[in-house]
């Protein structure tokens, strides 16, 4: 569950699709202690909450709604840069993540060794660990707009799959108010470990276990990709095995500035001056206004870069439409022609991207081998 949420259909469809889908096996990550049973009767408590279009004030919005599984657990609402909250005149300030494979990502700290901050959840890191991240939208009002635990509390109780909680936590599980939030995100925490969030089953996957063959451009986008003299892209999003056999999440967590360009036209520059009194003349400083620390002003957290396929718009506030672009910026950032303004120019990172000199072929090329990065291949 994250960032702002959407109403309307995708919900609707979003329930209907998961409706019959048998509760999902434990991840060898679940932090859950207790029988495979009582993990399993979680994971279902954790689904129900996820897409109970209930628990949002107004009503109508899920944790699905804007991390929608046929999406890559995105936003489906493409066309929008940033997320619509549940009150439909509310708008987040940045582009929603998608939540798979986030069980893999570990709590924010600062690692001395390399100099830079890792982790965490949201784009900017703010909460440190993913139970704080499952609490968040629900009392966020851009989100799903609850005025307090309380409030949220006395909708779980009134829903349906209420007296799951006595099953998985214990008799009176939600008698009180912050307990019974504690045991909300647990559930919602144990359900996005499960294998529904990271199935490992991109073409790539298959590609790493020797059971597939890459293109000839997917394979040349993979050399490019790793080439640190050319496209360098694995320097932040690895693309190995690592050394005990798992596959690659595409990225090494770290924060960083890569110079996007400020959004020229974000809903979130309209919305009441409570939530943004500086209107149009926002500007996002990420990982630096949460640490209130200028050296991380404009720095976001590297994304995975599976499922890019399905996940668009693009960067922490929606700026690109399409992967072409994307790539097209990474390669010419710096150059006269294009014309990129850096939303935040201080701490833009210089010397892994930006003046790559790709030709478009090998953009194209990259962009083939980044499709192989989508769940739900089929071996031939």
């Amino acid at each position: 569950m994250k960032h702002y949420l959407q109403t309307g259909l995708a919900g609707l469809l979003t329930l209907f699709v998961l409706t019959n889908v048998n509760a999902s096996q434990d991840h060898s990550k679940t932090p859950q202690s207790g029988s495979d049973q009582n993990l399993k009767l979680k994971q279902a408590l954790g689904r129900k909450l996820y897409f109970d279009t209930g628990l949002s004030e107004p009503a109508g919005q899920a944790c699905a709604g804007c991390h929608l599984p046929s999406t890559g657990f995105a936003d489906p609402d493409s066309e929008l840069p940033v997320s619509r909250g549940a009150d439909p005149a509310h708008f987040g300030n940045r582009n929603t993540p998608t939540t798979a494979y986030a069980a893999f990502t570990p709590e924010f700290h600062y690692d001395k060794k390399e100099g830079l901050y890792i982790g965490g959840f949201f784009l900017d890191g703010r909460a440190h660990t993913m139970q704080d991240q499952a609490k968040g939208p629900f009392l966020n009002p851009l989100e799903m707009g609850n005025p307090d635990a309380a409030s949220l509390i006395n909708k779980v109780r009134q829903a349906k799959y209420s007296s799951m909680f006595d099953q998985v936590f214990g008799p009176g599980a939600l008698s009180d108010v912050q307990q019974a939030f504690d045991y909300v995100a647990d559930a919602l925490v144990a359900f996005e470990h499960s294998n529904d969030f990271s199935p490992f089953n991109a073409k790539y996957d298959y590609y790493l276990e020797g059971e597939v063959q890459l293109t000839a451009a997917e394979q040349r986008g993979l050399e490019l990709f790793e080439d640190e003299k050319k496209g360098n892209c694995a320097a932040c999003h690895p693309s190995q095995k690592k050394t005990d056999g798992s596959h690659p999440l595409f990225t090494d967590y770290s924060y960083d500035n890569i110079g996007v360009p400020r959004l020229k036209d974000s809903p979130f520059y309209y919305i009441e001056k409570t939530f943004n009194p500086a209107g149009d003349q926002y500007i996002d400083l990420g990982l630096g206004r949460v640490l209130n620390q200028p050296a991380e002003n404009g720095k976001f957290k590297v994304p995975t870069l599976r499922n890019l396929t399905k996940t668009a718009p693009y960067m922490h506030n929606g700026v690109f439409k399409t992967l072409e672009e994307v790539v097209d910026f990474y390669n010419s950032r710096d150059s006269t022609e294009k014309n990129f303004k850096p939303e935040v120019v201080e701490n833009m990172n210089d010397e892994e991207l930006g003046d790559l000199n790709l030709s478009k072929q090998e953009e194209q090329d990259i962009i083939a081998f980044l499709k192989t990065l989508t769940d739900g291949y089929i071996l031939p």
